[in-house]
């Protein structure tokens, strides 16, 4: 058990702080403050001491120097227990900090606005707040440490059940929160650094993430699983309605929201296990889900929409025809949430800002490490395709061959998608040969009753062979995007001309595992 009979107490967040503060006094603990606290705690009638009246010793240096001082540090580190601790503090007049009741200047706060100024960032830069914390944190069998404003009732409820003393138990919890809250923090700081110097890739990757919610379950039941969100960024995956998300669910709402977020206005994609299984967009949202669902009709069974516009009423009524697990989209209206209220399972999303981070990174976990990449985010314009066909694209074929390129980066590779101008008609995804992935959309396609006859074929990564545009030509496809750069090109450019084929390169791979 720690005795609390004196408490240091500095916060920039002072949430809850008065009424914690005011139980401390009435159990008779002597509290020791600074600055904007101090204040806070004397305009509420609390007493209060001055750091600089404790340590004898002024802040100085604007307030950069307050808390560095022995007797501070000698008071939160001193083991009670030890005779020699005991003694030198006596000699040294150091009395025990049994509670330091700390949080750090707000440096993600400041640096997250719009315009922060150097100096102005690293003036939020706390440097005594850490110090203290990671000072009661060593010693919390002797010094409890409180750095969330929601333990203040943690504190409170110890401390009645044990006659003014905190249990070994809560001192530890606290001891933990406070050195993952100085991990935060040092992570913010180094991570800004090296935003603001432009490194993606530093020598030491520091990665901090806050836990935003529990998951039903992992990828299986029996898997527990979370959601945490990174440093500087708040996820929007907040659902309006619907059954506690899964791991899954949210892997399925985040591909919905990346690809839609990527095409253009009124785009509707349907993701199925992470891949697309329709996409298409059209002058309305409503026409749009029809193209798209067309492409795979069974697979969208039980699957996630992604909507880059809103969901009507209309839209509503179709998309409940097929049991569907959520809808991502900017925007419901009324109407929809209305009839979606009598399917409370469905998980509803709104973002209204269907933008997407294009400095978002990839990070992928390994068995002993991390992979860290660029998001392909990467587009190429009608410029930068090179026609190597004799057989020459019209506008119109330019247009359909852009938006196929368009949607096949976002399936696995090996990745085949066969389209119309607006819409796809086939995919042929994760196959472990090319030409079974030529096959397997266009079979896909065939199955639902959709021609491919005249379709634009788009090619995530190069054909190594003349097989894959032979099989093309067998279903009728009328042109192929792909990025070229293999060693048989001139055997694939030759099979595309006796085929009377239209063939383009991009000069970019969209491989995706």
């Amino acid at each position: 058990m720690i005795k609390i009979t004196r408490a240091l107490i500095s916060v920039s967040d002072k949430t809850g702080l008065i009424g914690f503060a005011k139980y401390l006094e009435s159990k008779g603990v002597e509290i020791i403050s600074t600055g904007g606290t101090l204040k806070t705690l004397k305009d509420n009638g609390i007493k209060a001491i001055a750091i600089d009246d404790y340590t004898g010793f002024p802040e100085i240096l604007d307030g950069r120097v307050k808390t560095l001082h022995p007797k501070v540090h000698g008071g939160l580190l001193g083991v009670t227990s030890n005779p020699e601790h005991k003694k030198k503090m006596e000699e040294l007049k150091i009395p025990k900090i049994d509670l330091v009741v700390v949080n750090l200047y707000p440096f993600v706060q400041t640096v997250s606005k719009p315009g922060v100024q150097l100096d102005e960032a690293i003036e939020n830069i706390d440097i005594g707040g850490p110090s203290m914390i990671r000072s009661a944190s060593k010693n919390y069998r002797h010094t409890v440490v409180v750095t969330d404003p929601n333990d203040y009732k943690t504190v409170e409820e110890s401390m009645k059940m044990n006659e003014g003393s905190v249990d070994a138990d809560t001192s530890f919890l606290l001891m933990r929160k406070a050195f993952s809250h100085t991990a935060l923090y040092d992570t913010a700081i180094s991570s800004w650094f090296n935003k603001l110097a432009g490194e993606k890739f530093p020598d030491i990757l520091n990665l901090s993430f806050t836990k935003k919610q529990k998951l039903r379950y992992g990828e299986n039941p029996h898997q527990n699983a979370a959601f945490y969100e990174p440093l500087f960024t708040k996820s929007e995956f907040s659902p309006l309605q619907g059954k506690e998300l899964s791991f899954n669910n949210m892997l399925d709402f985040d591909a919905a929201f990346h690809i839609s977020a990527l095409l253009p206005n009124n785009t509707v994609c349907i993701i199925k296990h992470l891949n697309p299984c329709g996409i298409a967009y059209a002058d309305d949202t409503l026409e749009a889900f029809r193209l798209a669902k067309r492409t795979d009709p069974i697979s969208a069974f039980g699957g996630i929409i992604g909507i880059k516009g809103t969901v009507t009423g209309e839209l509503a009524v179709l998309i409940g025809e097929t049991f569907v697990e959520g809808v991502i989209a900017q925007k419901f209206e009324p109407a929809a949430l209305e009839y979606f209220s009598k399917k409370p399972n469905v998980r509803l999303i709104e973002i209204e800002n269907f933008q997407e981070a294009l400095d978002e990174m990839d990070l992928r976990p390994i068995h002993h490490g991390m992979l860290l990449q660029d998001r392909d985010y990467a587009t190429i314009t009608e410029k930068d395709l090179k026609i190597v066909s004799k057989k020459q694209p019209t506008e119109e074929d330019i247009r359909g061959l852009m938006f196929a390129w368009s949607t096949v980066k976002f399936i696995k590779s090996n990745a085949i998608v066969y389209t119309e101008e607006n819409a796809t008609l086939g995919i042929g995804a994760g196959q472990m040969s090319r030409v079974d992935s030529v096959q397997l959309g266009a079979t896909k396609a065939l199955n639902v009753g959709l021609s491919v006859v005249g379709s634009y074929v788009a090619s995530d990564a190069f054909f190594p062979f003349r097989d894959g545009i032979d099989a093309i030509a067998k279903v009728g496809a009328k042109a192929i995007i792909q990025p070229g750069g293999s060693i048989r090109d001139e055997e694939v450019i030759k099979a595309a001309d006796e085929h009377g084929l239209i063939m383009v390169f991009t000069g970019m791979r969209h491989f995706r595992h």
